[in-house]
């Protein structure tokens, strides 16, 4: 269901294990790379279909997440998420690589699991008004890399 080769080793690298997949909300299944609305939506009706189901439990044995371990450069970032909005002097996806190296996860949205908004240049007024309505620490690109250091 529109999953390819990448997308479904990068959800086997995010889950680990075909039941955390499984049971993976719809918000979880966003925060994996190139997983979007529409495929994080034909994931959670695949494995709700009951004859998907028994085809996996008839396979379980054979279902083994086997990748090799990025070891994480650091776990100093463990149990944060973050959001970043604006632009920046690297590449989004290398700040998201940056984060999820160091051990935490990012998102597309602000929400009360928020730890730390990282501001860009020209970032959207929506976002800032939120973080500050939430109480969501705002920092900078440089303060975030003295939170890795």
């Amino acid at each position: 269901n529109d999953v390819g080769e990448v997308g479904a080793k990068n959800l086997a690298k995010h889950f680990k294990s075909i039941d955390r997949l499984i049971n993976a909300s719809f918000e979880e299944l966003l925060l994996v790379k190139d997983v979007g609305n529409t495929t994080a939506k034909n994931i959670i009706d695949f494995f709700k279909n009951e004859s998907n189901r028994l085809i996996i439990d008839r396979l379980r044995d054979f279902l083994i997440f086997n990748l090799e371990e990025n070891e994480n450069k650091s776990n100093k970032l463990n149990e944060l998420t973050f959001v970043y909005s604006g632009t920046f002097e690297i590449e989004r996806e290398e700040l998201k690589k940056i984060i999820e190296e160091n051990g935490g996860k990012v998102a597309s949205s602000l929400s009360k699991n928020t730890s730390y908004l990282i501001v860009g240049e020209n970032m959207g007024p929506s976002k800032k008004e939120k973080a500050l309505k939430d109480n969501i620490n705002m920092i900078t690109l440089d303060q975030f890399y003295n939170l890795i250091r």
